[in-house]
């Protein structure tokens, strides 16, 4: 199966954007294109054709896109800056610590991973005994929640490691603001002091932070193989193979610290996912000794991991153009429920799920 995803033009192409492209005839382009979009990693798709000087491989009846997708880029990173400024605005009177997470933490961070990344939302995570206080600072700063449904703000509130979603009332961003990384019901447990012990301290935000660099990936890792959301999977696999790639270049002893931070935090397993994932559709450089002792303590028994194959590059390639994905949709209600049974105990799980089940639209 990942031998004929391979051959994706998408997949190719953030494979080895320069032998892809050589290859590529207009037809390839024009899919790459749409799959891109599909996959929402047009913007990335134009960053990677300017940096690495592709754009006269190009056909020039099909650059209008790429020249459309930066400038979406472009306004999208200027639009969570602001946002962050704002958000941090608001919280910096109750002089708590505040870390960004995600996509933010990229930006501000100027990681790689951030260039040519859409957003959708800011995430942050505040200590747990300040939830209260950084909600109604943000309620007061025109935050609202978007769940109002009694058991929806029970089942963040009691159940999840975030409060319910927030959206701005006069921009209409949306935010999530955490108190930890993992669910407290999840079978997977993990020291959140640990994380906060290592937080890196943001230029020009006094108190607020991003995770740091290892611990970011692992983050990215678990949210990817942990909270069940596979529609965005392809580019969120870009972004951890970006994320790896550019701490590997930065840090000689990176692939040695990985593996030991992992089993640290409790972490292994979704790292072992990520590290598979990126090897067999991004063909990411993951050393051979970094990629085995991963394995031994993240990986599962054989069937599982073969069942896992099959249901998890089903669903972070969705079906494009030449590329039918019969089975996707299964895939996905399988890792979904999958993705509740590791965040929720049985007793609380089935009742969820039926009443998720029976709720009208």
């Amino acid at each position: 199966m990942a031998s004929s995803l391979t051959h994706m033009q998408v997949v190719e192409f953030f494979r080895d954007a320069e032998n892809a492209s050589s290859r590529f005839t207009p037809k390839d382009w024009e899919l790459l294109l749409r799959q891109a979009r599909r996959t929402n990693l047009l913007c990335r798709t134009a960053f990677l054709v300017d940096k690495k000087n592709l754009i006269d491989r190009v056909p020039e009846q099909l650059r209008y896109h790429l020249e459309g997708a930066t400038m979406t880029a472009d306004s999208n990173l200027r639009s969570v800056r602001w946002e962050v400024s704002k958000i941090y605005e608001a919280l910096e009177q109750i002089k708590s610590p505040l870390v960004l997470l995600k996509g933010a933490a990229y930006v501000l961070q100027n990681c790689d991973a951030a260039n040519g990344r859409l957003f959708s939302d800011v995430d942050i995570m505040v200590k747990k005994d300040r939830l209260e206080d950084s909600e109604r600072n943000l309620y007061q700063n025109g935050w609202i929640s978007t769940k109002i449904d009694a058991y929806d703000q029970k089942y963040y509130r009691e159940w999840m490691h975030e409060l319910p979603p927030m959206r701005n009332l006069k921009r209409r961003s949306e935010l999530d603001v955490h108190h930890t990384i993992i669910p407290p019901t999840a079978h997977l447990k993990t020291d959140i002091q640990k994380i906060w012990d290592r937080v890196e301290p943001i230029p020009g935000y006094p108190g607020m932070f991003a995770l740091s660099s290892i611990d970011m990936i692992l983050h990215s890792a678990a949210h990817l193989f942990h909270e069940g959301e596979f529609d965005q999977g392809l580019r969120d696999l870009v972004d951890l193979d970006a994320l790896l790639k550019e701490q590997a270049g930065k840090d000689p002893s990176f692939w040695e610290k990985l593996p030991e931070r992992a089993q640290e935090l409790n972490l292994s397993r979704p790292l072992y996912y990520g590290l598979r994932y990126c090897r067999k559709l991004l063909a990411t450089p993951i050393p051979e000794d970094c990629y085995r002792k991963v394995s031994t303590l993240g990986a599962p028994i054989h069937l599982y991991r073969y069942v896992m194959d099959k249901m998890l590059l089903k669903a972070m390639t969705p079906s494009c153009i030449h590329h039918p994905n019969s089975f996707a949709g299964l895939s996905k209600f399988i890792l979904f429920v999958r993705s509740h049974y590791l965040r929720m105990p049985l007793t609380l799980l089935i009742p969820h799920l039926i009443r998720k089940s029976l709720r009208p639209e």
